[in-house]
Formats: C-alpha cells, structure tokens, sequence
C-alpha cells in the first residue's frame, strides 16, 4: 500500500546519510521531498502542512545539534511523528464491568462492513470472548444471510429479525444477556453516501443500545474521501475508532495518515487480505517503520508464532541439519508459511532488504506447482529424492500438471539446501567439540540460547515465546561464517 512512499522516503536518507554534518538547507531540502511525497500519497493537505512543521521544528533544533549522528536523528523524528500521525498507541479494548460489551459498526456500503464485523467477531474468540452478531442491517437484500454465512466460518452465532432495525438491535441486546454472551457486535446498514435517513437510523441504534465502542469501517482505497465520511460519521455517533480495509491493496496510504489528525480518532483495526483471518490489531508505530523502509519485525515474529508451533519448529530445524529434512517435511514447512498470510506482505515486514526484493509481485498460487509435484511423488521419492529418474520425472510431471524439467529442478534445488544444511550443522557440531562442551539439552532449566539471546525450550517444560532459532548456529564464531560464505552456493 506504501511502496511508493516508502521508495521516496529511503532515497531521501539515503542522501542525508552521506552527508557527514546537516545544515539547516539539508532538513528544509529533505522536508520538501518529504511534502511532495505526502501529498502524491493523498494525504490530507493540513495533515501534511501540520506534520512537516512538527519535523521541521524538531529537526532544526537543539535535538539534533547535539546527536553525534544527525541524519539518524533526524530519521528517528519523522519516525515518531510519522507513528503520532497514524496514531501514536495501539487502542486497547477494555470490556463492560456488566457483560456484554456492545461494539457498533457503521460505514458505507462496499467498505467491507460486513465482512469487517465478522472478522472482528473471529478477533474477539481469539481473546477467549464469546461474541455475538446482531445483523440489523435489513436495508441491503441478503445483508443478513451474508452475516449468517460468515458467522458460521467464525462460528459465532447471529441474532437478527425482520421489521425495524432499531427494534431488532435492542432484541439482540436482550438475546445477548439471555445466551450469557460477553460481546455484541451490531452490523448496520451501509449507505451509499451520506444519507440522512440512514444516519439517523444509526443514531437511533445507537442510542438504543449504548455502545462501549463505536467503529466506522473505512476503505483504504478511497484515500481523501474517506477523512469526509469519517468528520460526517463522528458528528452524529461520536466515534471511538477506524477500521480501515483492504489496507493490502495498491492504495496510496493517503487514508490511513490523515484520519487520526482530521478527526482525532485512531485507526483501531486494519484488514490485511481477503482471508476472515486477515485482521489485526493497528499498531502505529509499526506501520511507520514498514513506510520509511525499516520492516516490521515484531509482527512478523507473531505471525510465525501462530502458525508454528515451537516443539514442531524445534523438530524440523534439528531434522534440517541432520540431513533428515524430506520433501513431506519441506511441504509442510511451505502449508504453515502460508498460514502467515501473502508473501508479498511478509517480504514488507523484512528489515533490510533492497527496494527490488521487496517490492516483487509475489503470488501465493507460484507455490501451487510446487506442491502438486511434491504430493504426486511416492513416500520412497519423497523420502529420498536421489532415486527419481527419468521416468520418474515423467510420471511425477503428468501427476501435477507439469513438465520433466520443472520436477528436476524442484529435486535439484532441495537436494542442494539438504547439503547447505547438512554443512551448517556439521560447522556447529565441530566448534561444540573444540570447545570440549557437551549439550544441555533434555536437562531441566537447560536449553540452548540463541544468537539474539533467547532460549530454546527443552522438551517437557512449558514453551516461552523466544526467536526461533536453528541448532549450531549459536556455536559459530566468525571464522565459521566466513568459511560457510566461501563454501556454500550463492543463495
């Protein structure tokens, strides 16, 4: 969604980082690159102007004067004004004394209001919540039958009846308290623009039913237009929040670094993808640092946690350097990455990769030929992909849909990272016995610790949230790593 901000912001400190001391000509050259990117972003004009006054202050100031590193410094203050901008904090829900909490949810048709409601729905169980949909949205033919639908992928169950929405949004309530639910969510009509009638129906839901919060769902494609719906919004139900959508699309971001300023709510949620469990809290300050290059790793490292389990990661890593790692392990390790979400959102979250890499369309459905080869091969070719010959190929080939030369390639490729691998761990195995230590592992209170310090945990204790890590690798020294770069293919 920020690619081309993110490209103009990285060619602006690359040039302040190559200059050795910043004068007050540098800050105000880089501030009118960092306007003009602002605005092609489709941010809100006195967003803009407010954003690089607060830089422009901060950035000639004694704050950076006296940084031994001024380009860092001023890096580090469009970082945080950029996080203010977007937010400052990630909201944090706090829920009714007297169950159930009422969330409200309004927006105009085709933001994804619905879908919107149910994923935050999902969002809710994860947190050991017992929702429930309350569908009084009667304006819209099959509105109801939609939430329905959803609401059983979630399964969270939906209350709605015909006649008024009003009404019906007040027997939700009493549903609610009578089926012990801790959470109502209340989907109401969208509109196609701002109609009056409309909005006065959902001011009358919502003074009907009281609403711990109110969120209005917005489409992160509709750049400034969104701000407009949003003042509208908030005049008549006084808003606690945002939830942008389809904030995975080609948008320019202009939506999403103006709504807090203009109508000083924050984005609460953001909807990453099409998926009902693409949907996540919005953390501010991670999405600055994903628009001014740097990645996010912390949402990265959750990602990998939900999807992974640490025994099975620990297992796979240890058969990996074994050289026990087969192509049913290999598919496996592929299903959970794309639990993740798309690739091309992960490579976003990397720090540190160059502007080519992560700005490559890369499709999920690249992967689907990859598979098919793997699941058409026997359990003796899969195990040992040495023995697959020519007419192996050939057999594997018309079993996936593919041609001899694409299952060869797959084979040589796997079998290539199976001697890396088998190297890498044969490098920590010969440090360990240089150094005359023997392994902890299996020991209670043991457990290795990983180049960034975290600890793997032995088997039988309860599993802590650490960065995974590979066996061996916390055993090579500089040496080591030099020796693997000369002796390993280019990767």
């Amino acid at each position: 969604m920020f690619n081309a901000l993110t490209d103009t912001f990285e060619g602006i400190f690359g040039r302040l980082r190559n200059k050795g001391v910043l004068t007050e000509a540098d800050v105000d050259e880089a501030l009118r690159e960092i306007r003009l990117a602002l605005l092609e972003a489709d941010v809100n004009v006195t967003v803009v102007r407010t954003l690089r006054d607060r830089i422009r202050a901060r950035a000639v100031g004694e704050e950076v004067h006296k940084a031994l590193n001024p380009a860092q410094q001023v890096i580090k203050i469009v970082n945080e004004e950029l996080t203010t901008a977007l937010g400052g904090e990630t909201i944090s829900i706090t829920y009714n004394a007297k169950p159930p909490t009422v969330v409200l949810m309004a927006g105009l048709q085709g933001s994804g209001k619905t879908t919107s409601t149910a994923k935050l729905a999902r969002w809710f169980r994860a947190q050991g919540r017992n929702p429930l949909l309350v569908g009084a949205d009667l304006q819209r033919p099959a509105a109801v039958e939609q939430l329905r639908t959803l609401g059983r992928q979630v399964d969270v169950p939906v209350f709605s009846q015909p006649g008024d929405p009003v009404a019906t949004a007040a027997a939700g309530l009493a549903e609610a308290k009578t089926l012990g639910r801790d959470v109502v969510i209340v989907d109401t009509a969208g509109r196609l623009a701002i109609d009056e009638e409309l909005m006065e129906e959902v001011r009358r839901i919502s003074e009907t039913v009281s609403p711990d919060y109110t969120f209005l769902v917005v489409d992160a494609m509709t750049g400034q237009d969104a701000v407009t719906v949003a003042e509208n919004f908030h005049e008549r139900l006084e808003l606690d929040g945002v939830i942008l959508t389809k904030l995975d699309g080609d948008a320019r971001g202009g939506a999403a670094l103006s709504v807090k300023e203009v109508v000083g709510r924050p984005i609460a949620f953001a909807a990453t993808g099409e998926k009902i469990e693409d949907f996540e809290l919005f953390h501010p300050d991670r999405m600055a640092s994903r628009i001014l290059g740097m990645g996010d790793v912390l949402t990265l490292i959750e990602k990998a946690e939900q999807a992974y389990e640490a025994d099975e990661a620990e297992a796979a890593a240890q058969a990996l350097m074994e050289g026990r790692f087969t192509l049913d392990d290999f598919l496996d390790q592929m299903q959970q990455l794309k639990k993740m979400g798309p690739l091309s959102g992960l490579l976003g979250m990397m720090p540190g990769l160059p502007k080519e890499v992560r700005d490559v369309e890369v499709d999920d459905k690249q992967l689907v030929p990859i598979e098919a080869m793997i699941t058409s091969m026997t359990k003796a070719e899969k195990d040992d992909p040495k023995i697959i010959d020519a007419s192996r190929r050939a057999r594997i080939a018309k079993g996936s849909g593919t041609k001899p030369n694409d299952v060869a390639t797959l084979v040589n490729q796997f079998l290539e990272m199976q001697k890396m691998m088998k190297k890498l761990g044969g490098l920590g195995t010969k440090k360990a016995r240089k150094s005359g230590k023997k392994s902890k592992k299996g020991k209670k209170g043991g457990g290795r610790v990983t180049p960034k310090g975290g600890r793997v945990t032995p088997k039988g204790e309860k599993a802590t949230k650490t960065p995974l890590a590979l066996p061996g690798l916390d055993r090579l020294d500089a040496d080591d790593l030099d020796r693997l770069s000369r002796e390993l293919p280019d990767l």
